[in-house]
């Protein structure tokens, strides 16, 4: 046979193998994302423990700084596990509190609303019938939607699934799972170790990367990591912190103003500050509805006054003091950016929007400026 024949037939043997490969993907396509869904469930506990040494790590590295300054010498020589074992140790402090104070105060809150909202279901009923015709709310019949929300049983609901009993019950059955339990454990030993041989893994990837790219390649890699990480890193550690402390700062500043569920609606403020633009205006909202029931419109609309003062002192000093650098992101991106990512993503599409239309705004315009400078 030929040179050319036997070319002409591994060209069809390899057409035809690529095919079937290619029909047997697409024919086994569920199967292989089941896979997938197995290998990373799998991998679930490491993906965690990967989150929770990257957040921790400035923290510990801070630490770790401060002993090795110090002039005890033990302190000195370990000062990286003891920097890890103080971290966690806070962690552990922080976590009793919330458990033992902020819980209990939230849930009871939550009951105690459950428990008065057929209160305030009538209120609301009363105040919608004797508005007059001409008005607005009556237009929009808004007295016919409040009816309507009495074929649902709130109070029940809320009381079900909120009561700290039942809280409680919950936390129980989760902790009373082996699978979770081990998962957990894993979790916490493995960011532990990637804490404690961080150095170790920096340097490995390094000279991984010097090993596999050019110096080119790996100093554009090397650029666009750095860059990236602190953006991620300023954003989600700066978001959590500033909303941990606007929380905080709106719940006293209710409890002075006699704001009934001062603790709940201070919470609900500080978790719903953590997606820029809309969680404000959603928690605000919500806690002036609440308000307007439990203290009247004068309350509210001071309650409103308030929040907003400590919403721009949050956005103007405290935010940017916490987060160091600004994103340089205009409104209207931060805004589309928190659309997109929660119609895809969800929550966490809202919360991770942010800093990830700033990293392909820094990527673009990079783009751009390298096509400008070669033209």
């Amino acid at each position: 046979m030929k040179q050319s024949d036997w070319k002409k037939w591994f060209f069809w043997f390899t057409f035809a193998v690529a095919a079937i490969v290619v029909y047997k993907t697409i024919d086994s396509v569920y199967a292989i994302f089941m896979e997938i869904g197995n290998l990373l469930e799998l991998l679930m506990p490491f993906i965690l423990a990967i989150i929770i040494a990257y957040m921790l790590y400035i923290p510990a590295k801070g630490i770790e700084e401060t002993f090795c300054r110090s002039k005890i010498k033990l302190l000195q020589k370990h000062a990286r596990g003891l920097s890890v074992f103080a971290i966690y140790f806070i962690i552990c402090i922080i976590l009793f509190i919330i458990i033992n104070f902020i819980i209990p105060a939230i849930s009871n809150s939550i009951t105690d609303l459950a428990n008065n909202l057929p209160n305030y279901y009538i209120s609301a009923i009363d105040f919608l019938e004797k508005v007059p015709e001409d008005s607005l709310i009556h237009k929009l019949n808004l007295a016919s939607i409040v009816k309507n929300l009495e074929e649902i049983n709130l109070t029940e609901e809320m009381i079900h699934w909120f009561s700290f009993e039942n809280i409680n019950q919950y936390l129980k059955g989760i902790m009373g799972a082996t699978g979770i339990i081990f998962d957990a454990f894993v979790t916490l030993i493995v960011s532990i170790y990637l804490l404690l041989e961080r150095s170790d893994i920096k340097n490995f990837i390094k000279n991984f990367s010097q090993a596999v790219f050019n110096k080119k390649s790996n100093e554009t890699l090397a650029k666009y990591y750095n860059r990236t990480n602190k953006i991620f890193y300023s954003f989600v550690t700066s978001q959590i912190i500033d909303a941990f402390i606007v929380g905080i700062i709106t719940a006293i500043a209710m409890s002075l103003m006699k704001v009934k569920y001062a603790i709940l609606l201070g919470f609900l403020i500080g978790l719903f500050n953590i997606i820029p633009y809309f969680g404000a205006i959603v928690a605000v909202l919500i806690s002036v509805i609440i308000t307007i029931f439990t203290g009247g419109f004068a309350q509210a609309i001071w309650l409103a006054i308030v929040v907003i003062i400590l919403q721009q002192v949050d956005a103007n000093i405290i935010n940017p003091k916490i987060l160091g650098t600004s994103l340089e992101l205009s409104p209207i991106l931060i805004i589309f950016s928190v659309t997109i990512g929660g119609a895809y993503f969800g929550v966490l599409g809202m919360f991770l929007g942010v800093p990830v239309m700033a990293l392909i705004k820094i990527l673009i315009g990079d783009f751009v400026e390298s096509r400008n400078r070669i033209n």
